[in-house]
C-alpha cells in the first residue's frame, strides 16, 4: 500500500471537502455578506435531513418562534442534549447557550451537521439575532 502524501496525513476534519461540505462556503468568504445569504448557502451545501435529531448530534435550520417579545436566532447551530414530545434542548452554538425548540417553529427541516464541519459553522456569521 502506497504512503501517504503529507495533504493525505493532514487533519481531514477541518478541511477536506470530500468530508466537510461547508469548507467552499468557508474558503469564498469576505466578510460583507448578509446572514441569510450565508444560511442559504449553508442548507444548500447540506442537503442531509431530519425531522426529528438525534441526541449529541449537530444541526441547523431556520426558526421562527412565535413568541414576539423573545430574543432568538432565526439560523441556529445547534448541538441536541434532550428530545421531548414539545421539540428539543441544544447548545446553540452562537450564544454557547443551551436554548429550547418547539417542532412547530422550526421552519422545514434539520440540516444535518457534520462534526467534520463544525468548526467552520462556528467560524462563519450567520447567526440572525432577532429581538
Amino acid at each position: 500500500m502506497p504512503r501517504k502524501t503529507i495533504r493525505d496525513r493532514s487533519n481531514p476534519t477541518d478541511t477536506n471537502r470530500r468530508l466537510n461540505r461547508v469548507r467552499h462556503i468557508v474558503d469564498n468568504i469576505i466578510g460583507t455578506e448578509d446572514p441569510d445569504d450565508i444560511m442559504q448557502s449553508i442548507l444548500e451545501s447540506l442537503k442531509d435531513t431530519v425531522l426529528i435529531p438525534d441526541v449529541g448530534k449537530y444541526y441547523t435550520f431556520v426558526y421562527a418562534p412565535k413568541t414576539s417579545s423573545i430574543t432568538y436566532d432565526a439560523h441556529p447551530l445547534v448541538g441536541v442534549t434532550n428530545i421531548y414530545s414539545w421539540g428539543f434542548k441544544g447548545v446553540n452554538f452562537h450564544w454557547n447557550r443551551v436554548r429550547q425548540y418547539s417542532w412547530e417553529e422550526i421552519v422545514g427541516s434539520l440540516h444535518i451537521v457534520n462534526s467534520s464541519e463544525l468548526k467552520d459553522l462556528k467560524a462563519l456569521p450567520f447567526a440572525k439575532i432577532i429581538k
